[in-house]
């Protein structure tokens, strides 16, 4: 009895604390720290009735909005059949999408991002990549609003247990018209033991044109796209951004997002820092406060950035889960330098 207590006790102490599994009934990838949720990524397709949502929200009865300005726009470019008019809604872009975080918990099991958030931006979904200008040969799609272009998972898919960490690594196809094939994407997803204080996560994402070459942009060049970001709305919703002067050596970049978010009794947050290695390093930091948004943007302003054959864009970012509100200038500075020493 004593051999088998002493067996169980350290079968017990080498266990992973840091895990990764797949949910049986969708699909969906969820790393967990200690049994605890750290975050999901959805590998496989969301449909609406399928999003997790905080408590306050769970009973919302959502009324699409009238579509007008840019979606609308470039709706109807992709669709030159239709006549303008102004019964058309943001349902539109109700479109099932995966190849995403969401939810992103704090270290209080509080739900940290927002998907489906509303009426009127319901393609919004956590923390995504994506880009509203897709052109391929002749044409433009925008896999940001879930239009002509789509994310879609091969199957392949790999998951890593431990003591510190761990790790999903994914692949995902772009696809034209939801047919053919034009990008590939492999997605990796580190999730780091927390200090109990906060949570490291770092995200690489790398995609390779097929065949013809791909390119990228930001709407109409020169404003939202790449990395995007989008939160739950907190109580003390708190946005700030950093980018360090030119010529400063290292130049550090980072953006935090901080609030009393639902279900926590004290403020939390959620820190992202670009890494240098990402072309046209920095990207610029967009803000959008009424939808509790924050993001790195890619490519430059006024360009459209090329995914080539053979020649694979990379991007790299950090994210760290943290407790209390907005961390003093010293404390992101120094994480910025962690992340780049390793």
């Amino acid at each position: 009895m004593k051999l088998l207590a002493l067996i169980l006790f350290i079968a017990q102490a080498c266990a992973p604390v840091m895990t990764v599994e797949e949910h049986q009934d969708n699909g969906q990838v969820i790393i967990r720290e200690s049994g605890k949720r750290v975050l999901q990524y959805n590998y496989r397709t969301v449909f609406e009735e399928d999003v997790i949502r905080a408590e306050n929200k769970r009973d919302v009865q959502f009324v699409y909005a009238k579509v007008e300005g840019v979606y609308y726009d470039e709706y109807l470019k992709a669709h030159p059949g239709l006549e303008k008019n102004d019964t058309t809604t943001s349902r539109i872009y109700a479109v099932p999408r995966s190849d995403y975080i969401h939810p992103l918990y704090g270290l209080n099991g509080e739900i940290l991002t927002c998907d489906w958030p509303d009426g009127g931006h319901p393609h919004h979904r956590g923390i995504f990549w994506a880009w509203p200008e897709v052109d391929y040969q002749s044409e433009r799609g925008d896999i940001y609003a879930l239009q002509r272009v789509f994310a879609r998972p091969t199957g392949h898919v790999n998951y890593t247990n431990g003591s510190s960490f761990a790790r999903i690594e994914a692949e995902n196809l772009w696809l034209w018209e939801n047919r053919k094939p034009i990008v590939r994407e492999q997605v990796t997803i580190t999730a780091y033991r927390s200090t109990g204080e906060s949570r490291v996560i770092d995200l690489t994402i790398a995609m390779e044109a097929i065949g013809d070459e791909v390119k990228v942009a930001t709407r109409f060049t020169n404003s939202y796209g790449g990395l995007n970001v989008r939160m739950e709305t907190p109580q003390k919703q708190t946005i700030s951004y950093h980018t360090d002067s030119v010529g400063l050596l290292p130049r550090r970049a980072w953006a935090d997002f901080s609030g009393l978010f639902e279900g926590n009794q004290s403020e939390s947050g959620l820190t992202i820092l670009q890494h240098q290695s990402n072309p046209e390093y920095p990207g610029q930091w967009v803000e959008y406060p009424d939808l509790s948004w924050v993001q790195p943007t890619f490519p430059t302003p006024e360009t459209r950035y090329p995914i080539s054959h053979g020649k694979p864009l990379v991007l790299r970012y950090r994210f760290i889960v943290h407790q209390g509100g907005q961390p003093d200038a010293g404390i992101s500075a120094k994480r910025w330098d962690t992340y780049h020493a390793e």
